[in-house]
């Protein structure tokens, strides 16, 4: 099937951008010592709006814990008049923008989920910090979800016929319309769904549930990251090497995830993968690691894995999927660098949290942070959720404000843009996490 043709991409934003959104830099600043310097507050130009994940749905919420909130928990729901305290102003502005005209500064439109519908796609784990996303759009869903089932079949025979079920229970076609909102065409869509199943197909292959061990992982892992990032060597042996891609069903779907990438992708946004799909698999060989020595890490050695095994692949390319790109300079800043850190680690700790009772009935250990909590620390089962559900609070809330002070240190439309798509990708993944309820179910801790 020939590759399509997008156009390459740019650095763009709607103008609406630069006329709303100066006086939330502006609050912002005054809340975050040191920002209005680091922004050029003094300046009399107006700052395009702040990003968060409140930007692509309903204000924040914290599902109704069975225990006491978290400190500066905003009301499930809550309206702006709820929205008090002292850091309610600044909670306030990282719902996103409001008022007459700012409408058009979201990635979705504002709404609440009505109750029945919720109801239908699963409950958020309680006590969780999160953001509501109306449910993806339908339409879109369904063609993703027939282009991906297609070229999983037809393009590189990623499964056998007595895996369907289980491909189709990980809806990945709902997975990816939630997580970006704002791509432009579903074959921009599909350059994330493809890597998506790509790098699971890899996970369960390669490191879990269909054939997977720590022996020998580091090798499987080499030969596979060539499908990424191409091998350069003698004449003599590049054919070899062109014949492995096709071994098996991971390679495969590497090939040719990364080969539809590629020709959408500008380079420094393809080279961008390639270096977050090297620390993903450098997370993969700590685990393995701790699995061949049957040894739990402490706490923060759980969570510096965690920071390389984790999603970070697929928020990074949310400007690819939209169809323009955040300048390489701009990707490497030190503070861009930490707001994609926490944003991934947050949404990993969801997996954790979601996938918690899923890995306790597969056979064998499985790590996860509310067991490593529970056997470092000793504490019971469920005062180790719930401490996780705190640190994934945290790491939210840091996400968020590390966001703001990035928006208004570096008020740029591409920056701008690039900063409401990995927050639109946190939420998309809680989402997909909590209603996805042929994968996940909730512990009975409540």
């Amino acid at each position: 099937m020939p590759v399509p043709e997008l156009p390459l991409a740019r650095s763009s934003l709607p103008e609406a951008v630069s006329r709303f959104g100066a006086t939330a830099g502006e609050a912002v600043a005054a809340r975050a010592p040191g920002l209005g310097a680091a922004a050029g507050a003094s300046s009399d130009a107006p700052t395009p709006p702040i990003p968060s994940a409140g930007l692509v749905g309903p204000p924040p919420t914290v599902a109704p814990p069975a225990v006491a909130p978290p400190a500066v928990a905003p009301p499930a729901g809550g309206t702006e008049a709820a929205w008090t305290g002292p850091a309610g102003g600044l909670e306030r502005l990282l719902s996103g923008p409001h008022g007459l005209g700012t409408a058009g500064l979201r990635l979705t439109p504002r709404e609440e989920p009505c109750a029945e519908s919720a109801a239908e796609r699963g409950r958020p784990v309680p006590g969780l910090y999160h953001h509501p996303i109306p449910e993806p759009d339908p339409v879109r869903v369904d063609e993703v979800s027939r282009r991906i089932k297609a070229w999983a079949l037809d393009e590189v025979s990623l499964y056998p016929e007595e895996w369907e079920e289980q491909f189709d229970g990980f809806s990945v076609g709902r997975y990816m319309v939630g997580c970006h909102p704002d791509a432009p065409t579903v074959d921009h869509l599909m350059l994330a769904t493809r890597l998506m199943v790509a790098e699971n197909a890899v996970d369960d292959c390669y490191c879990e549930d269909h054939g997977g061990s720590p022996i020998g992982l580091g090798e499987r892992l080499l030969l596979a990251h060539t499908a990424l990032d191409p091998l350069y060597t003698a004449r003599e042996y590049q054919p070899d090497w062109a014949a492995s891609l096709h071994a098996d069903a991971p390679r495969r779907a590497y090939r040719s995830a990364m080969d539809y990438f590629v020709r959408a992708a500008a380079p420094s946004q393809a080279d961008r993968l390639r270096h977050d799909m090297a620390r993903l698999h450098l997370g993969y060989l700590a685990e393995a690691a701790w699995a061949q020595q049957d040894r739990v890490p402490e706490v923060w050695e759980y969570l510096a894995m965690r920071q390389f095994n984790n999603f970070r692949p697929c928020p990074t390319i949310t400007d690819t999927v939209g169809g323009y790109e955040l300048p390489a300079d701009l990707h490497a800043r030190a503070d861009m660098q930490k707001v994609i850190a926490l944003a991934s680690n947050a949404t990993t700790i969801v997996n954790d949290l979601y996938s918690y009772t899923k890995e306790l009935d597969a056979p064998g250990r499985h790590l996860n942070l509310p067991v490593v909590i529970a056997e470092r620390e000793g504490l019971s089962d469920k005062d180790a959720y719930l401490k996780s559900v705190e640190i994934h609070n945290e790491l939210m809330r840091d996400f968020e404000t590390e966001a703001a002070a990035l928006a208004a240190a570096c008020p740029l439309p591409s920056t701008h843009r690039f900063l409401r798509g990995v927050a639109a990708w946190v939420d998309g993944n809680h989402h997909w996490h909590q209603s996805n309820t042929y994968r996940y179910s909730l512990p009975d801790f409540w």
